[in-house]
């Protein structure tokens, strides 16, 4: 199998306690996200690596195929790569299960960035509001002259000193940092390589798992789009992914 799509669920969240069995119009959010995968992706086998049965419950009754992975991953890379030691796929996209809106062409994009030299691949867009450009939830991604990751964060960043660090949407527009989508894609022998490495001291502070890449050396290739989303990281998120559902 040359490209499969896992996506790693972890029934414990903190910023928004089991946020993925939370109900978006009588359905769990997780759900919502399978359904936009398979719809968006039906060529692409699709798996999903839980840490709990609740997680696989819902999933099961619609007929997506689960992996039962172990409760002390302390990523979802970490639980992507037990999964795939069962899927055997060459690359793997990983969708985070609180991103609803994820489109194909995010995912052929991925698929595609790993046919070169890296190892990993990841997603980025512009920001439009300074509002969320402060936002620590709201993950910054700058990039070196190639493409490539130079360097991700919760904070604003680089920081505007001309504007005395307070930009506003028209410069946080204009900026070269981007917002870092919940989307990653890997080559086989990098996840298994991920799992052996210790924890990051940056991924630790950022709790950022893709700070533990960087840390040991290895590129990511960032591609840029511009299909709309919204991860889910708080309930007003999830407020506002119901009311595009409408």
């Amino acid at each position: 199998m040359k490209t499969a799509i896992i996506v790693p669920c972890r029934l414990a969240s903190t910023r928004f306690p089991r946020k993925l069995l939370h109900p978006i119009k009588g359905k769990p959010l997780l759900l919502w996200v399978a359904e936009r995968i398979a719809g968006e992706a039906p060529d692409l086998p699709l798996f999903f690596a839980v840490d709990d049965p609740l997680l696989a419950a819902p999933l099961k009754a619609a007929h997506f195929e689960t992996i039962l992975t172990s409760t002390s991953h302390q990523s979802g890379t970490d639980r992507i790569a037990e999964a795939n030691r069962r899927v055997g796929a060459g690359h793997v996209i990983n969708v985070q299960a609180d991103e609803p809106l994820v489109t194909g062409g995010q995912l052929r994009q991925l698929d595609a960035l790993l046919d070169g030299p890296v190892a990993m691949a990841t997603l980025a867009t512009p920001f439009r509001t300074a509002a969320d450009f402060a936002n620590p939830n709201q993950v910054k991604a700058v990039l070196r002259n190639d493409g490539r990751a130079l360097y991700f964060s919760r904070s604003p960043m680089p920081y505007p000193r001309d504007l005395g660090g307070r930009p506003d949407d028209a410069a946080v527009a204009a900026s070269p940092c981007l917002r870092h989508l919940g989307l990653y894609a890997y080559k086989a022998d990098l996840l298994e390589r991920f799992a052996r490495l210790p924890v990051g001291r940056l991924e630790q502070i950022e709790r950022l798992e893709q700070l533990r890449v960087l840390e040991n050396g290895y590129d990511i290739a960032v591609g840029v789009t511009h299909d709309p989303t919204i991860g889910v990281d708080t309930p007003e998120d999830a407020e506002k992914f119901e009311a595009v559902l409408g």
